[in-house]
């Protein structure tokens, strides 16, 4: 497992990213990785509350669950996925940039990034920054991911297709 210290976010990065990579970084153990129980997020900026996702993780095979799926999130998506696998919500996930990025995060239990862009139903696309970080309730083997997603769009209440 890669140490956490070898992952650094562009200095360009929104300061809700920042926020909450700050913040797991100070829950995270000496060794192995932070579990569920060490993220208390009222100790979280309420700022980043609306943009989280709590999204279980299960092996043989690869799946993941949204637990818990942000009100901003809801918001761009115009339905709320907590409780739904992935894969039942896309089934073309494999092929999608989210899916490599929780699985790289899943399996190596390390920290991932990445800009991206999320088509809308009238066919315009719209800017994403999401992180996502591993949980591991022993310490080792990623069972749950944090995953923050912020939408930078001035035209709200626009609805988004699926990622």
């Amino acid at each position: 497992m890669s140490d956490v210290i070898d992952f650094d976010l562009p200095e360009d990065c929104d300061r809700k990213v920042m926020s909450l990579f700050e913040y797991w970084r100070s829950i995270h153990p000496d060794s192995g990785l932070p579990a569920r129980r060490d993220f208390d997020p009222l100790d979280l900026s309420p700022a980043c509350w609306p943009n989280i996702c709590l999204i279980d993780v299960t092996k043989d095979p690869l799946r993941f669950r949204m637990r818990l799926v942000g009100t901003e999130i809801v918001r761009f998506k115009k339905r709320d996925e907590t409780g739904q696998w992935l894969d039942d919500l896309n089934p073309d996930l494999e092929n999608c940039a989210l899916y490599e990025m929780l699985r790289t995060c899943a399996l190596g239990g390390t920290p991932g990034y990445g800009k991206n862009f999320a088509e809308l139903e009238e066919g315009t696309a719209l800017k994403i920054e999401r992180i996502c970080l591993p949980l591991a309730s022993d310490g080792s083997n990623v069972d749950m991911l944090l995953l923050l997603t912020n939408y930078h769009d001035n035209r709200k209440g626009r609805r988004m297709r699926s990622l």
